[in-house]
């Protein structure tokens, strides 16, 4: 059952993996929604602690280590600066941005799992898993590769094929191999302490039961958990990095990730006050009142963790309060496909900021009006272009640009006085009134793309009553009617600089700060007098700019030559050709040669006339490189040719040997050429 009125707010972000960078689906899924929804709350005066931070442990955190060549700690201290500092200048307002590395993680973790241990909670139990005999380790899920029983893909995972999608187990892949040694693993008998979820399914199921308000997504994936039938899980692990168990004889055991990730919420809140006050004093106030309302953002991939998972943990330990409401979002895909952080099909958040500098709210605004609140939604550059320009350009800053250089033109940027109300002002007025409370209760109940929606109707009603009252004409006839018609649109400009704030959030500051609007919270939006008369209000300034077609056609490239590489990765070199002998190789006469001369041939795409120097002589060769090399770049290259090619006629013209080339596995071509400097003439044994 839903808190009514709550005395606080603790609100959480889910603990993103430190093991690369950020990229718009985790930030349409999860971080956006969540500043949204805390910017509003503190609007309107709430006591709220946004909460969030690095994932720093489990198998994800080694593998990359183990690419680039770095030790685990090595990998997240890199990520979680690239991350933190990406979020910080995207505007996500977190009160902390914590690390499950730090001390007071391992401390609060260990703390939980000893008490669930002192109290009988936990099943000692020993199964068989994989294990690598040449690395002496026991292997992860993800640690072990074959080849895919669906699609033969050669390197799926243990636990996922990522060309098909399919999940798995390492007992189905084919040929299975350690990624550490490339050995066969073997099973091996290892205990481990396990949560007994099917003993606490029934009061897990009572609290999920509890929730009738839950988004339909959630409650449709706990519903299907629980009608299966949860079973034990084990919370903990044989790995070399994470946070120790904290029992005797546990040597190279670990703590569940998804035990202690959770968890992490807590810690993190303990060192927000440390950071803050200097002590964790009153971290129970945030986790163990019963008038905090807990609300977690995720994504829907961390659905099961933190509405049955991570809430079993929570009915066990019996203090702490269970999260009022975890409205999970779905995927966002990206140009008609999966975002696949392997294969960087992704927008980064970095390469983002990195790129289009200064556009921070454009990405919210579109991030958030295409959320994927119930089912997967998609991003197109062609989308976010026609957003910027056709929304946020053409209607929003449209709007507040023609009220604030109208004040400027006819009353010397003064906030003129409101005389009589006509009806329309009254009607517009009324409108004025009712639209925060319509994108306050949207907001609310977690429907940010509806907030989204009246917002943007607030600037369309601003741009009507512009277009129906025209202060551009009323001035020459009425001057005293047009100090009522700017009054009206500066009230609506001031109360949108309020309700967009949490979305866009530097753009309101760029208004608060140009209409001297201060102090105001969300309860002031839709007041008929938020601007006081003879209040200056500065000169506009330009709030968002239209994006032309040669930035979005870069980005969308960038995304193409990704596809291209990934196409590329699976390429093979072509098998070798059959076996010929040695007098078939001695007959063909291959020298050094230069080119002396080239140009395009006309009505041909693919051929060069060329003009090459053998040293006896100059032969004219035509080469079907010109999809390749330009003419001018090539005159004076040292290649390797045939010379004893028996001569072919095309386009009307006779060529006499061939230019040797080598093909890259991107089907680019390469001249072969002499190690050192080779006479022309000089012949290839």
């Amino acid at each position: 059952m839903a808190i009514t009125d709550p005395k606080r707010y603790t609100v959480t972000a889910a603990l993103i993996y430190a093991n690369g960078p950020i990229h718009i689906g985790h930030l349409a899924g999860c971080y956006v929604p969540a500043d949204i929804y805390v910017r509003y709350l503190r609007s309107n005066g709430k006591d709220v602690a946004f909460i969030s931070g690095t994932d720093e442990h489990g198998v994800p955190i080694t593998i990359r280590a183990k690419k680039e060549g770095l030790t685990p700690q090595g990998v997240v201290d890199k990520y979680y600066t690239q991350i933190d500092s990406a979020f910080k200048e995207l505007g996500i307002s977190f009160d902390v941005y914590s690390r499950t590395s730090k001390p007071i993680h391992h401390q609060t973790s260990q703390e939980i799992f000893t008490d669930l241990y002192n109290k009988g909670v936990f099943i000692e139990e020993t199964t068989e898993q994989y294990y690598d005999e040449t690395a002496q380790q026991f292997l992860a899920d993800r640690y072990i590769v074959g080849t895919c029983p669906v699609c033969a893909n050669p390197n799926a995972y243990g636990d996922q094929c990522e060309r098909c999608g399919s999940a798995l187990s390492p007992t189905e892949l084919i040929e299975p191999h350690s990624m550490l040694s490339g050995a066969k693993p073997v099973m091996k008998a290892t205990t481990n302490w396990f949560l007994p979820l099917d003993k606490l399914q029934p009061q897990v199921e009572a609290f999920v039961n509890s929730h009738p308000e839950w988004k339909t997504n959630v409650l449709g994936q706990c519903q299907s958990w629980l009608k299966e039938g949860l079973k034990p899980r084990a919370m903990t692990r044989d790995l070399d990095w994470g946070i120790p168990v904290p029992l005797p004889g546990t040597d190279g055991k670990v703590l569940y990730v998804w035990f202690e990730a959770p968890i992490g919420y807590i810690s993190a809140t303990k060192d927000w006050l440390i950071q803050k006050n200097g002590t964790d004093e009153g971290w129970e106030n945030w986790w163990k009142e019963k008038d905090t309302k807990l609300v977690h953002f995720i994504g829907k991939d961390n659905i099961v963790f933190h509405c049955i998972i991570f809430p079993a943990t929570i009915i066990a330990e019996g203090n702490l309060i269970l999260p009022d409401n975890v409205p999970a979002n779905e995927f966002m895909n990206l140009e008609g496909d999966k975002i696949s952080t392997s294969r960087n099909w992704a927008v980064w958040l970095h390469e983002y900021l990195e790129e289009l500098p200064g556009k921070q709210d454009v990405l919210r605004y579109v991030l958030a009006a295409n959320a994927p609140e119930t089912k997967d939604s998609e991003f197109t550059w062609k989308d976010f272009q026609t957003r910027n320009n056709s929304e946020l350009v053409g209607i929003f800053g449209n709007f507040i640009n023609r009220a604030v250089v109208l004040t400027h033109k006819f009353f010397n940027g003064k906030v003129p006085a409101a005389g009589e109300l006509q009806e329309i002002d009254q009607k517009v007025l009324s409108e004025l009134a009712a639209f925060p409370i319509r994108i306050g209760e949207a907001m609310e109940n977690y429907r940010f793309r509806e907030a989204l929606t009246f917002i943007m109707d607030l600037a369309r009603l601003g741009n009507k009553y512009l277009a129906d009252t025209q202060p551009w004409h009323v001035i020459k006839t009425d001057p005293d009617r047009v100090n009522t018609i700017l009054n009206v649109a500066l009230q609506i400009t001031a109360s949108l600089a309020i309700v967009s704030e949490p979305v866009i959030p530097f753009t309101a500051q760029k208004i608060i700060t140009q209409l001297g609007v201060k102090n105001k919270t969300w309860a002031d939006a839709g007041k008929p007098d938020l601007l006081d008369a003879g209040q200056v209000i500065e000169e506009a300034s330009l709030l968002f700019e239209k994006i032309e077609d040669h930035v979005i056609e870069k980005q969308i490239q960038k995304l193409l030559d990704a596809k291209r590489l990934n196409q590329l990765e699976g390429k093979v070199v072509s098998e070798v050709k059959p076996e010929v002998q040695f007098d078939d190789f001695a007959k063909m006469d291959i020298r050094v040669a230069t080119i002396v001369e080239a140009e395009n041939v006309p009505k041909s795409k693919k051929l060069l006339k060329l003009k090459v120097d053998i040293g006896s002589e100059q032969r004219m060769v035509l080469s079907g490189i010109s999809e390749h090399f330009k003419p001018e770049d090539i005159i004076g290259k040292k290649v390797l040719y045939l010379a004893n090619l028996a001569p072919r006629k095309m386009m009307g013209m006779e060529s006499h040997g061939m230019i040797l080339m080598a093909e890259d596995r991107d089907g680019s071509l390469a001249f072969v050429q002499p190690g050192k400097e080779i006479w022309n003439g000089g012949t290839v044994n």
